[in-house]
């Protein structure tokens, strides 16, 4: 039995304490989020249009490649910095946060981790480069119940034709390449579905309708229609069948960006109630030196810190290999609940210019809705969390 005394001298760095590499990391994603995305936010947010210099400079900087071994020209970071990524540019902008959090967490994850070296060197260096892709697995009747796939794919030689219609894709309006989920053996139920690696120029694949939505308007969300779309059989990703697989373990590792996304969001919505309730004045000084405002910034912060101190050990365990799925699971519900929380609260400490557009608070508030819905609902969250909780033997 190891010595008590010899394990608790051992030296523990605090959860939030970044490396000298992943501070100076985190310090660019913000200067570039602050100085190069803020002055447009409101501009992209109207149009609903990200803009495509944001989008190469966000290339340039590498942002869009950070977890790709540099071997395939991308940085050869850590999903933790993919996370730093996102909270940093979600305090600014949270549809700049999603576009970089699906690229990274999403669709480069999977192909580093299933893709052939065949397709590693085909795909990996453009999606580091200049090529943005999407994570195309929901349908208009399968959301939560992710399997319930309609659209089929049949092999014809060394082609497949895929037939269906997906709906609510992340960044399908600037994708060049789609992780597209169809069922090639529906008799197997969900063990035929397989992941596919589909591009934008396939004979049979098009980006269909584009959706107008309450929030995050500047990142695209469409639908895709394909009609006896041809795929190669060397883009199939993994093998046949497991795209089941695929999509669960990808999902669970996207809902730590998901949960840093909104504490990033949070984080931002706190920023701005502190900066105005320190200069609003009302009955001859700021209401910041008010009780009742100081209170509810106080309960703000601790909420945003509970949210990051969440999201930063789901993604240290899944960078060390430990078991994650719980904490991920918890990051992504709590920290899209105290987004939606703090981002009311602040529009509350600004009041009524808080409910207008030309405060950053309305839109984050906005933004914060869709963090109970993507990638898992809430309530499926704590589906997951009671699963594994309930499983876990007790001491």
């Amino acid at each position: 039995m190891p010595n008590v005394a010899e394990t608790s001298s051992l030296p523990r760095p605090p959860l939030t304490a970044l490396s000298e590499e992943e501070r100076m990391f985190q310090d660019a994603v913000r200067r570039f989020a602050r100085e190069r995305i803020g002055p447009y936010v409101r501009e992209m947010d109207a149009a609903a249009i990200f803009r495509k210099d944001l989008l190469h400079e966000m290339f340039a900087l590498g942002l869009m490649g950070i977890e790709i071994p540099e071997e395939y020209g991308g940085q050869g970071g850590s999903f933790f910095q993919a996370v730093l990524a996102v909270e940093a540019l979600a305090a600014v902008d949270p549809s700049a946060a999603v576009i970089v959090d699906v690229q990274n967490t999403i669709a480069n994850n999977v192909i580093i981790r299933w893709g052939s070296e065949d397709q590693k060197r085909r795909y990996l260096p453009k999606l580091a480069s200049d090529m943005v892709a999407s994570f195309a697995l929901s349908e208009a009747g399968s959301g939560s119940d992710a399997f319930a796939l309609a659209t089929r794919a049949t092999q014809r030689g060394d082609e497949y034709f895929i037939t269906g219609r997906k709906l609510w894709i992340t960044n399908a309006a600037e994708s060049g390449l789609f992780l597209l989920f169809a069922n090639a053996n529906p008799q197997a139920g969900h063990r035929g579905i397989a992941c596919f690696l589909v591009e934008r120029d396939f004979p049979g694949f098009q980006v269909g309708k584009k959706e107008d939505k309450l929030g995050i308007r500047a990142s695209s969300t469409c639908e895709l229609i394909l009609d006896d779309c041809r795929v190669p059989a060397s883009n199939v990703l993994g093998e046949l069948g497991k795209g089941y697989k695929i999509a669960i373990e990808t999902l669970n590792e996207g809902r730590i960006a998901i949960g840093a996304q909104m504490a990033g969001l949070a984080q931002g919505a706190l920023d701005h109630a502190i900066a105005y309730a320190k200069q609003r004045q009302q009955f001859g000084k700021p209401i910041a030196e008010f009780q009742g405002v100081q209170f509810e910034l106080a309960q703000m912060a601790t909420e945003v810190e509970a949210a990051r101190l969440l999201v930063y050990n789901a993604a240290r365990l899944r960078d060390s290999g430990h078991p994650y799925v719980t904490q991920a699971a918890m990051a992504k519900y709590f920290a899209s609940q105290v987004a939606e929380d703090t981002a009311s609260r602040a529009v509350e400490i600004f009041g009524g210019v808080g409910f207008t557009k030309d405060y950053p608070v309305e839109k984050l508030y906005r933004d914060a809705k869709i963090g109970r819905i993507y990638e898992g609902t809430t309530n499926m969250q704590k589906l997951t969390i009671a699963k594994q909780i309930l499983s876990e033997p007790r001491p």
